[in-house]
Parts: structure tokens; C-alpha cells; sequence
């Protein structure tokens, strides 16, 4: 069979006046450009689990232009985060008025298998390992379910595993490519809807396996920047040793995202700056404690809040930057979070920072709770679920309130001022620390 996969990504800001500050803040614009020029390394690894004997094309949706007439092929796979889905959506019922059928698989199909339904053939619940394969076999014997379970459990184990098949990005303009090294975090916050949601528990992949996803993505381009697609990397520390060792001899320059218990382990950040890591990802979500009462089940995110500055200069001070990431609007929030975020940025010393307004993501425990509290502002909102569109009415404040807060926030910070003193300051630090390495 002739497979399509197609890919649909991209961050894309639905409120006029947010989307118009935009453009004039490259802070702003410069991560999002990043997120978007990123492939989809889930229909890569579904295109590795396709078995022998299949041609398989891989498509970003905006390959396909405005064009009447898609490509043809014997069966299609769609992937797409919750703010594309519409979109997604008509693609899939363009192929099917034809006769073609569509799966859909991902995250938002994961949490509503049945929407999904009205516009598909067959959908993966879960990951594409141990479904994928049953899919083709009986879309070539015409007898497609609607519904596939995938594997919770045990993804990076034979037979399940599949490398993902990065030739199939050969001759693209990709300057990033992404790898997984694991799926899923223990610290199970209410608002995460990533990997956590097709999971049983967190999964490491073996470090032997990482490594050779990494040299076979390098054969198709010519220095890739790495960015690995994990949730929280470095929870095994033992683990995280060895990688770091192997990836140390590589010469790659990479990101990742992970947590504030990096910075417990001076060792680990050695290493994670002998092998090139460039940034890392960090959710502070908030700089007061108070705010960060149960986020997660332990209450582990509020327990480190007060050690914020700690974390950005271990790290930083060793050359790797720090993008913090702080989520406006949280149950405890008042219009005054926007001067005191402002400040913390200013003198945490931070090299990036990256601001979000919470989102209710479908199958997440805040969109329960936030639906059972009556806060929802509508029953459907997956379009505005960009991370920077307000979907709910947050507590203490009015949502004028925490959008107008957020466009000051964003000015104040994303100016070319602003962003240029953040570099000049991460500059400052690496040379001091690099200084007193040799003291």
C-alpha cells in the first residue's frame, strides 16, 4: 500500500490583539518559529512501525498548500495537537469523501476517541506501538475497526520498539530534529497533556537505543540542534550519567526539558555541559509557593519555588542556559502576578523565558475540574488551546484581566531590549563561572 502520514503543528494565537503583539516580539516569535519548524517525530516512529513491504510518504500539512486535490494514497494517517484538530479534521474528511481511508492518532484522539470518529476510519488510542501494525494488516485486508489500543506499557522493548525513520526527512529544510529518551513523569501535574496521558508510568528508553536514533538522524542532515521530545528528562539519575558520557564524545549542541532536581546533582550538570546541551526547559510555573499548592499530588513544584535563583545560576553558571517557564492565571493569581513575574525574570537572571496562560488540554485532570467548577467558557474550545488564549475564567481576576496582564507581561519581556539584556546577562554568567572553573 501507498501510506501518507501527515503532520499538522505549529503554534497559532487566536486572540487579535496577543497575535498582533506578536510580531513585533522576538523573544515571542522566536520559540514559537521553533516549535513549529519541528517534525513530528510520532509519525516518524509510526512510519518505523509500518512494516516491510509499504511505501511510506511523510507530509507536513503545510506541503500541501492550498492545492484541490491532495495526493493519493491507499490509507492516511493524521497526527495533531488540540489547536490544529479542526484542521486535521477537514483534511480527513477530504480524503474519505474520495474513498481513502483515515487514522487518526495523538493526544487530542487519545482523549476523544469518539469526536475523532465523525471524521475517521479508524482511530489509535494510546501510542502507535503494538496498534500501528495491526492497523496496516487490516487496512490492507479492508477491514479496518474504528478503535486500536496502543501500548501503555513497555513501549521501548522489543517487539514494540520501532527507530523512527528519519531518512523520510531527507532534502528537508529542517535545521532541528527530535528523539525521545523517554515517555511519561511521575510528578503528574493536573494541567500536563503531554505524554502522561498515554502512559502507565514513566518509561526510559536504553541509552544504546537513544545513541542510535541520534547517529542515524545525523546521516540526513548537516549539523542538526537536538531537541529531545521528552516530558522530564533526567529522572533516572543513574541513567542520565551514562547518557550524558555517551553523548559527551558526539560534538552535538542540544535541548531538552526537564526539572528544578537537576540542580541537586552538581556532577549531572557537569555533564549535561560536557555534552552540549545548550538550554534546558525548566517549569517553574510560578515564583510564590502559595501559588503552586496543588499543582501536583505531592505538592513537589510549590516545595521548590524558593530555590528558583539556586537553579538558574548552577546550571547557567556552567554554560547551559535556562528558559523558565511560569503559567499565568493559576487558581491563586491576582492582577499583581504580573509586575512580580516581571521582576523575578529580571532578577532571577534567566537567559530565556517562556510565558503561558494555563490551559484546560482534553483528558487532563484540570479540564475535569475546571468543567465539574462550571469555569469553562465552553464546552469546545480546541482552537484556542495554543497555550496563550484564555479558555476558562480564572479565579481572583477576570479574563480581560489575565489577558490584558499577559500583553503588558509580554511587552515587558519579550521587547528586543528586554530579550537582548537577558543574553548579555547569560553571557556575563558563563564567563564567571567559566573563570572561576579555573581559579
Amino acid at each position: 500500500m501507498k501510506i501518507g502520514l501527515i503532520a499538522l503543528s505549529g503554534v497559532r494565537v487566536r486572540t487579535p490583539e496577543l497575535a498582533a503583539l506578536g510580531v513585533t516580539l522576538p523573544g515571542f516569535v522566536r520559540r514559537g518559529q521553533v516549535i513549529a519548524s519541528l517534525p513530528s517525530l510520532g509519525l516518524l516512529t509510526v512510519a518505523g512501525l509500518t512494516p516491510p513491504g509499504h511505501e511510506v510518504t511523510y507530509l507536513e500539512v503545510a506541503e500541501l498548500g492550498e492545492t484541490t486535490r491532495l495526493p493519493d494514497f491507499d490509507l492516511v494517517g493524521i497526527s495533531s495537537l488540540s489547536a490544529q484538530i479542526g484542521e486535521a479534521y477537514a483534511i480527513a474528511d477530504r480524503y474519505r469523501a474520495r474513498g481513502i481511508p483515515v487514522v487518526m492518532g495523538g493526544l487530542h484522539v487519545s482523549a476523544l476517541p469518539d469526536e475523532a470518529l465523525e471524521h475517521v476510519d479508524a482511530v489509535v488510542i494510546g501510542g502507535a506501538e503494538g496498534a500501528w501494525p495491526r492497523v496496516v494488516a487490516d487496512a490492507e485486508a479492508r477491514c479496518l475497526k474504528p478503535k486500536y489500543q496502543g501500548a501503555f506499557d513497555r513501549v521501548f522493548e522489543p517487539p514494540r520498539y520501532a527507530a523512527p525513520r528519519f531518512d523520510l526527512l531527507a532534502g528537508r529544510p529542517y535545521n532541528r530534529v527530535t528523539v525521545q529518551t523517554s515517555r511519561g513523569c511521575p510528578r503528574a501535574c493536573e494541567f500536563c497533556g503531554a505524554s502522561l496521558r498515554i502512559t502507565d508510568r514513566f518509561q526510559q528508553k536504553p541509552v544504546d537505543l537513544v545513541m542510535s536514533e541520534i547517529r542515524s538522524a545525523r546521516r540526513w542532515f548537516r549539523e542538526p540542534f537536538f531537541e529531545l521530545a521528552d516530558d522530564n528528562s533526567f529522572i533516572h539519575r543513574a541513567w542520565s550519567r551514562d547518557f550524558l558520557r555517551a553523548l559527551a564524545g558526539e560534538g552535538l549542541h542540544w535541548f531538552t526539558e526537564t526539572d528544578a532536581s537537576v540542580a541537586d546533582d552538581p556532577e549531572l550538570c557537569d555533564l549535561l555541559a560536557a555534552s552540549g546541551c545548550r538550554q534546558v526547559l525548566i517549569g517553574f510555573e510560578s515564583p510564590r509557593a502559595d501559588d503552586l499548592g496543588g499543582l501536583d499530588p505531592t505538592d513537589w513544584k510549590r516545595r521548590q519555588a524558593p530555590r528558583l535563583r539556586q537553579v538558574v545560576d548552577t546550571l547557567q553558571s556552567r554554560g547551559v542556559s535556562v528558559n523558565g517557564c511560569f503559567i499565568l492565571g493559576l487558581d491563586n493569581h491576582t492582577p499583581d502576578i504580573f509586575p512580580v513575574l516581571r521582576d523575578c525574570v529580571r532578577e532571577s537572571g534567566l537567559a530565556e523565558v517562556q510565558f503561558t496562560v494555563q490551559t484546560p488540554f482534553p483528558g487532563t485532570p484540570l479540564q475535569a475540574r475546571l468543567r465539574r467548577e462550571g469555569r469553562l467558557l465552553a464546552d469546545t474550545y480546541w482552537d484556542r488551546c495554543t497555550l496563550f488564549d484564555v479558555t476558562y475564567r480564572p479565579k481572583l481576576m477576570s479574563v480581560a484581566e489575565l489577558e490584558a496582564g499577559m500583553r503588558w507581561l509580554f511587552s515587558e519581556t519579550y521587547s528586543k531590549p528586554a530579550t537582548w539584556e537577558r543574553q548579555r546577562g547569560f553571557a556575563r554568567t558563563r564567563r564567571a563561572g567559566r573563570v572561576g572553573q579555573h581559579r
